[in-house]
C-alpha cells in the first residue's frame, strides 16, 4: 500500500515539475523576474494610484506572456508523462528491491559484535534479544554461524568474544 502511494506521488510529482519546466522553457530566471514583479504590483496596489497599478497589471502580463509558452507545453504533456511514469517506476523497483532482499548476515554479525562490546565481550541471547531488532530465530541463527566460525565461544547461556 504505501509502496504504491509513494510511487504515485512521486510520479505524478515529476510529471508536475517537468511540466512546469517545459511551460516555461527552463527559464528559471524569467520565474524569478515574473514573482518579483508580482510582489511589486502587490505593493504598488497598496499604495499606488490606480493608473499606476493598471500599468503594473499590464508589465505584469506581458512577463507572463514572455516567460510561459502554453502551447509547448502542451505538447510536451506526454513527455511530461513518461518522465513521471519512469521516476514512479524507480520508486516502485527500489521499494521492491528493498522488501525482497534477505536480511544481511553482515549486519547481523555487527548488531552481535556491538552488543557483546558494549558488554564487555560477554553476553546473553536475552540481552541480544532486548538491544537489537533481531528476532529470536535469526538471534539463535546468527550466534550459531558466529560460534561455528569460531568468533564466539559458548560458556552455558553466556556467549563472549574469544
Amino acid at each position: 500500500m504505501i509502496k504504491t502511494a509513494l510511487s504515485l506521488i512521486a510520479g505524478l510529482s515529476a510529471a508536475l515539475i517537468a511540466y512546469s519546466a517545459f511551460f516555461v522553457r527552463g527559464d528559471l530566471g524569467g520565474v524569478m523576474a515574473y514573482l518579483r514583479a508580482r510582489g511589486a504590483l502587490r505593493r504598488l496596489r497598496e499604495s499606488g494610484t490606480p493608473e499606476q497599478v493598471a500599468q503594473g497589471q499590464a508589465q505584469l502580463q506581458a512577463l507572463g506572456q514572455q516567460v510561459g509558452d502554453p502551447a509547448l507545453a502542451a505538447q510536451l504533456i506526454p513527455l511530461a508523462l513518461t518522465v513521471g511514469l519512469l521516476v514512479g517506476a524507480l520508486v516502485w523497483w527500489a521499494f521492491s528491491r528493498r522488501q525482497s532482499g534477505t536480511p544481511r548476515t553482515d549486519i547481523q554479525e555487527r548488531m552481535v559484535y556491538r552488543l557483546a562490546h558494549r558488554k564487555g565481550g560477554r553476553f546473553t541471547l536475552d540481552d541480544l534479544r532486548a538491544a537489537s531488532p533481531l528476532t529470536d530465530e535469526q538471534a539463535r541463527a546468527v550466534t550459531a554461524r558466529l560460534l561455528d566460525l569460531g568468533r564466539l565461544t559458548r560458556d552455558g547461556d553466556t556467549f563472549r568474544l574469544p
